[in-house]
C-alpha cells in the first residue's frame, strides 16, 4: 500500500466505495430490484465513473462476493493458526466462524438468496473461485485433525480431511439454524458445544 501512488490509492477507495454502496442497496433491495444507477448515485459518483471499474452488475456482483468470501477465507485461516494446541485450534475455528457470520449477515444472506436468482453466469464464475478457496481451507484445517491423530489427542476415527468436511457442516448447520431463528437457535457461545459431537458423540459408553 505504501508503494502506492496517490492516484492509485484513491482508485482503490473509490472501487471500495462502490462494493460498500452495492452491499447496501443489495442487502436491502435484492440483487435484481438494483440498477447501477442506483449504486452509482448511493456511491455519490458518475455512472461514467462506476464503469470505468465494473462492465456491468454481474460483474460488481462477482467482484464483491469474491472480496467477502477471500475476507471470510483469511479471518478463518488465522484463526486455525493461532495456538499450539489441536484443539484450540478448533475452538478458534467455531468461534471465528460464528463471529464472521453473525458480523456480515448481510453479505450471507445476499450470497445464498441471490445466487439462487442470479443468472446462471453469475453463479457459475462465483462457485468455480469460491470453490478453490473453500478446498484450500478444508485442506488447511484437515492439517489440524492430521496433526492431533500424529501426536495422540485425537483417536483416528476417519480421514483427517473428512473430518475437516464433518467439522465445517456441523458448524454451518448451527449457524444456519441462527440465521433462520436466532432467539429459538442462538449460536453457542461455547465451541466445545459444537466440538463435542466430534470429540465424544452419542455412545454412552
Amino acid at each position: 500500500m505504501e508503494d502506492m501512488t496517490r492516484r492509485d490509492r484513491e482508485k482503490l477507495r473509490q472501487r471500495q466505495d462502490m462494493l460498500d454502496a452495492a452491499l447496501e442497496l443489495f442487502s436491502e433491495k435484492g440483487y435484481h430490484n438494483v440498477s447501477m444507477h442506483k449504486i452509482a448515485e448511493k456511491a455519490e459518483f458518475a455512472i461514467g465513473t462506476l464503469y470505468k471499474f465494473f462492465r456491468n452488475k454481474e460483474d460488481l456482483y462477482k467482484a464483491l462476493i469474491l472480496q467477502q468470501a477471500g475476507r471470510f477465507h483469511d479471518a478463518l485461516t488465522n484463526a486455525i493458526e493461532e495456538g499450539d494446541d489441536e484443539i484450540e485450534k478448533l475452538r478458534n475455528y467455531v468461534k471465528a466462524k460464528g463471529a464472521i457470520f453473525m458480523d456480515n449477515v448481510s453479505v450471507v444472506r445476499l450470497y445464498f438468496a441471490e445466487t439462487r436468482g442470479a443468472s446462471f453466469n453469475i453463479k457459475a464464475g462465483l462457485d468455480n473461485e469460491i470453490r478453490k478457496r473453500y478446498i484450500q481451507f478444508l485442506h488447511r484445517l484437515s492439517l489440524v485433525f492430521e496433526s492431533g491423530i500424529k501426536r495422540k489427542r485425537f483417536r483416528e476415527i476417519a480421514k483427517p480431511y473428512h473430518l475437516a468436511v464433518a467439522l465445517d457442516a456441523l458448524s454451518n448447520a448451527f449457524l444456519f439454524l441462527w440465521l433462520d431463528s436466532p432467539e429459538q437457535h442462538p449460536y453457542p457461545e461455547n465451541p466445545d458445544t459444537i466440538l463435542n459431537i466430534l470429540f465424544r458423540g452419542l455412545f454412552a459408553y
